[in-house]
């Protein structure tokens, strides 16, 4: 019922975001924006009473289970001073404060042995559940769970649970390419202004992106964030630049740097340290960032941030272990689970965003738009009807699955693995490197 209902509210709205291109006046669609206030309005109060159930369910049956019987041990690539590994940090903290789980980290792991050592002192500390948030830890973790066969491992990002079959080890991620794609229209948006008010011409609306490694992780994510501003902004380019590197403060800035001068006038990355919101802030660019909110250091430029909600996932998994039930293979959350959130809107953003951003939303939610929607992009000029991806991973990344399903490309959390496995260089999109 709540999908009606959400559909035929943010059917306004989206007539809205489809006449709100790059370079039309706001002026025109006053009334309308009234009236798409009022929808999502109701939308939200819709949302929040089903957001309010799930928690109250969630807490209903950690109440039911002894959650005294768990401990719980959370390794890191990163510390705190990581955007990507705090965001993790926060939210085992959260999770364990909550459910009164005894809390354990173990922060700056490499993707390497040193994974499983931690992963196994974890183990011989009392911890009955263990989880590790690089993609490069995946092996060592997987190696960890073979050698404690009571204990329960989790991975997030990783690829190989489902193709392992050990009963202790599992995957996680949510479709972060939602929450990518709206905070996509959040910079679509500010094109937009740009545009209207003389600081850019249309075919100047070019958007540069830092990212960390040609991962699918990676190609999804800045994939994504393009569609959500080209489908308000149609004349939208974007260039990509990677580093090589998860978390390099230096490269990233200097990564920035690089496509400003080569004329992107907006940045976001995919990258974990603050090195290209600064370079932003420098040189007056705005900037989406990632994992949390650059606000207070960049207060000029900062549009809005996008994140993965880590704690419905530690919460579920954590009373999993107190009950004696399986935990998902592959566990995939949403918008719906509050897994996928975005943060405030910046001072800088776009009249109007977080209005077409909520119409957006809720038509995901609703089922009425595919972010990966094969009507919406072309490769080499074509349209991607047909697609294997490489689900099962394998050394040589060999395609075994169809995932152009119903006119959309079906993305992690669509019935295969939780990791993203979109691969697919879309027309609009420049790589400047490829060599990571």
């Amino acid at each position: 019922m709540k999908k009606k209902v959400v559909s035929l509210l943010t059917a306004m709205a989206l007539t809205v975001v489809a006449l709100t291109g790059c370079g039309s006046a706001a002026a025109d669609t006053t009334d309308t924006a009234a009236e798409v206030a009022e929808g999502t309005e109701e939308t939200a109060d819709a949302e929040a009473a089903d957001t309010e159930t799930a928690e109250a369910a969630d807490t209903e049956a950690a109440e039911g289970a002894d959650m005294s019987s768990v401990k719980a041990g959370f390794i890191f690539l990163h510390d705190e001073n990581s955007t990507y590994d705090l965001n993790f940090l926060n939210a085992a903290k959260a999770a364990c404060e909550k459910l009164g789980v005894e809390c354990v980290t173990k922060t700056n792991i490499p993707e390497g042995q040193e994974c499983y050592e931690a992963a196994c002192e974890l183990a011989d500390a009392g911890c009955n559940f263990i989880f590790a948030d690089s993609f490069g830890h995946e092996d060592y973790i997987i190696e960890a769970a073979k050698e404690y066969p009571d204990i329960q491992f989790s991975h997030a990002t990783g690829t190989k649970a489902h193709t392992e079959n050990l009963s202790n080890y599992h995957n996680a991620f949510a479709s972060i390419y939602d929450g990518r794609y709206l905070a996509g229209i959040a910079a679509g948006m500010k094109l937009n202004e740009m545009i209207d008010n003389g600081d850019i011409t249309a075919d100047q609306a070019k958007i540069g992106y830092v990212g960390a490694y040609t991962y699918a992780e990676v190609i999804s994510g800045y994939t994504s964030f393009f569609l959500g501003a080209r489908s308000v902004c149609p004349t939208a380019t974007m260039e990509v630049t990677f580093t090589g590197s998860w978390y390099d403060e230096t490269a990233e800035k200097e990564g920035a740097n690089k496509l400003i001068e080569d004329g992107c006038v907006l940045i976001s990355q995919h990258a974990d340290s603050m090195g290209a919101p600064t370079a932003c802030e420098t040189a007056g660019v705005p900037d989406v960032s990632y994992n949390g909110s650059t606000a207070s250091a960049c207060p000029n430029t900062f549009l809005v941030s996008s994140r993965v909600n880590w704690e419905p996932y530690f919460e579920y998994a954590m009373t999993c272990v107190a009950n004696g039930t399986a935990i998902d293979t592959d566990w995939c959350g949403n918008l719906e689970t509050g897994s996928v959130e975005l943060s405030e809107l910046g001072s800088c953003a776009a009249e109007g965003t977080q209005e077409a951003i909520d119409a957006a939303k809720a038509d995901i939610i609703a089922g009425n738009l595919h972010v990966f929607d094969i009507s919406t992009f072309t490769v080499e000029g074509k349209t991607l009807d047909s697609y294997e991806a490489d689900v099962d991973t394998d050394a040589d990344y060999t395609p075994d699955h169809e995932v152009v399903v119903d006119g959309y490309f079906h993305e992690s959390g669509e019935g295969f693995r939780s990791a993203p496995y979109f691969n697919v260089q879309i027309d609009g999109i420049t790589l400047l490197d490829t060599a990571f």
